[in-house]
């Protein structure tokens, strides 16, 4: 699974190492088209890791979060030109009206262009409301951020809303059975690996696409070269890492996941 952010020439500072040009971008879908791998949907990879159909030989999943103002546009129509299907991850407090989140100004699509996506073929999941650490948080404000997100996308699009991403990857146990317990089917971390037919169905991994990558990034990890595979379990680093941003949470209040 791939993960993008904004396409775009001229991202936010904030957000530019994880953005793509558009001639990047365009580039990057056509060694995907070459590779001969079949793209899918999350769903695709739901039904699979339950049990309920088979997967083609060679599947890849495109997915992009937090739903900025590229995405209706430009990017999905590069994707349909090419019959790529794709998940995009919505961030509702950074798109629909008045709402409130901790993402940084960055140009963003509107709540009512959510039935744009679809049309051109890119399915909808959440992406939370406000984009905070998900793993710092208490009960009260983590059921928020996982039950209001998916509320206010079905009520956008008139049909459940079956997938979750965690802002920035961020999960623990509790946030995976929290993510269950609200009614998504999967759950897509980063975790900087490829993802396998014997992945986590709420720990999902994905590779971040950065500006550095190239065409030959791309090419490699559609030959399932180029980075680890998924599921592993994680690190000492990765935990200690939890433990902190915990404790700075406390003190702080729940902060950005990025």
């Amino acid at each position: 699974m791939l993960l993008y952010h904004a396409v775009t020439d001229d991202p936010p500072n904030w957000i530019a190492e994880f953005t793509v040009t558009p001639r990047q971008f365009e580039a990057q879908l056509d060694a995907v088209v070459a590779s001969g791998r079949t793209p899918v949907t999350v769903s695709a990879l739901a039904d699979h890791l339950a049990g309920r159909a088979p997967l083609p030989a060679r599947p890849v999943v495109l997915t992009f979060d937090d739903g900025f103002a590229d995405l209706p546009g430009p990017t999905a129509a590069a994707m349909a030109a090419r019959g790529l299907p794709g998940t995009a991850y919505l961030t509702t407090g950074a798109i629909a009206p008045s709402g409130r989140c901790l993402l940084p100004p960055a140009p963003m699509m509107r709540l009512d262009q959510a039935p744009l996506l679809e049309q051109a073929g890119l399915e909808v999941g959440g992406h939370t409301v406000t984009h905070a650490q998900l793993d710092t948080l208490g009960p009260s404000a983590l059921a928020h951020e996982l039950r209001d997100s998916k509320r206010v996308l079905e009520d956008a699009l008139g049909h459940p809303v079956r997938h979750l991403a965690y802002p920035h990857g961020y999960n623990s146990g509790a946030v995976r059975r929290a993510a269950a317990r609200t009614g998504y089917e999967t759950a897509a971390a980063v975790r900087h690996a490829l993802s396998s037919q014997r992945d986590e169905r709420y720990r999902i991994a994905r590779l971040i696409v950065r500006r550095g990558h190239t065409v030959a990034d791309v090419e490699a990890w559609m030959r399932g070269e180029g980075a680890r595979v998924a599921p592993y379990r994680d690190g000492v680093l990765t935990v200690g890492w939890r433990w902190y941003r915990r404790a700075r949470a406390v003190a702080r209040g729940p902060e950005f996941a990025g």
